[in-house]
């Protein structure tokens, strides 16, 4: 199932129940006053955030969602039953906008509900409209609608570090070393179409984002859709490969659609990282070290296939992780 990270729905809070005309029947004594019952009121819309990136996929066939409806009221006085809520689950960090009114909900915390739509109110039966001028009221009011609208959910991923940095830079290749991630990975250009997440020793989460290129914050390639992945992340692990022929041109390139999505995207904590160091030799690889270092970034070298550099990179990353928590 391909990754869904962006849904539009419809949805309908539950109608009110109607109120309704009933007399009371007492043993001979036939219409002994007004006893009709309101009806139930609508049930609610709400949205719950759970810890499944994969979840919206599911909801790609289903696009209307109702909350039940108010019972009508009933005789001797009774009140209609109220409708059922409706409780959407949505992963944690969906963003969600009620295309009638322009409000945004966000989801930032796992299990806790927020109402997004209210259900309708139910109408009144003939025993509210007694009085002491009005002894035998036939007057009732029908249940009102509930609040509707479309929905644009999108899904923007909450992890404690991100990858970032052209396609083929080795990052999935690393999620997948340093947290035992079963991640695809291919050699050949944007192997990573889809957000991929390993969990660090000590539960940090780590998100492998799909490669950047030039113009992607203006709809290139894959699109500046990935770039809102790593906007809530506290961390950014720059990932540049040593196999390339000019790595400090590739980090420019990459540093400038971060800083052309988003200026607080691209103030975030960031860590350099080279990858594919079995490509250079050792005295090649201190010398494109030393140009990062003008930048005054933290710069680490790693090769998968070296479990040293490995081991050595998750340390760093969790101490720097729990120093940020």
């Amino acid at each position: 199932m391909a990754f869904v990270d962006e849904l539009s729905i419809d949805a309908r809070a539950g109608k009110g129940g109607d109120g309704v005309v009933r007399w009371l029947h007492l043993k001979g004594k036939e219409y002994s006053g007004p006893a009709g019952g309101n009806g139930g009121n609508g049930g609610d819309v709400y949205i719950r955030g759970v810890r499944d990136i994969a979840l919206l996929g599911r909801y790609r066939g289903e696009k209307n969602f109702k909350a039940g409806d108010g019972d009508d009221g009933q005789s001797y006085s009774m009140d209609g039953k109220q409708g059922k809520d409706l409780i959407i689950d949505l992963p944690v960090g969906s963003v969600v906008e009620n295309k009638t009114t322009g409000e945004l909900f966000e989801l930032l915390t796992e299990g806790e509900p927020k109402m997004i739509l209210k259900g309708g109110r139910g109408g009144a039966g003939n025993v509210v409209f007694k009085s002491s001028v009005n002894t035998a009221p036939t007057e009732c009011t029908p249940g009102a609608m509930g609040e509707s609208a479309p929905l644009h959910i999108e899904l923007r991923l909450i992890a404690d570090a991100g990858f970032v940095g052209l396609p083929n830079a080795g990052k999935t290749s690393l999620l997948n070393a340093l947290t035992n991630a079963a991640a695809k990975v291919g050699a050949y250009a944007f192997t990573t179409l889809d957000p991929n997440l390993g969990v660090l020793p000590g539960g940090y989460i780590l998100a492998d984002i799909p490669g950047l290129i030039e113009g992607a914050s203006e709809g290139k390639g894959l699109g500046s859709k990935f770039l809102r992945h790593v906007s809530r992340t506290r961390e950014l692990i720059h990932c540049v490969s040593l196999e390339s022929e000019n790595p400090a041109e590739d980090y420019r390139v990459v540093r400038a659609e971060l800083e052309q999505f988003s200026a607080e995207l691209a103030q975030k904590p960031e860590i350099i990282v080279l990858t594919k160091s079995d490509t250079r030799e050792p005295p090649a690889i201190k010398e494109i070290q030393a140009l990062f270092k003008k930048d005054k970034k933290e710069t680490l070298v790693v090769s998968v296939i070296d479990d040293a550099s490995v081991k050595a990179l998750r340390d760093r990353l969790a101490a720097l992780l729990s120093k940020s928590v």
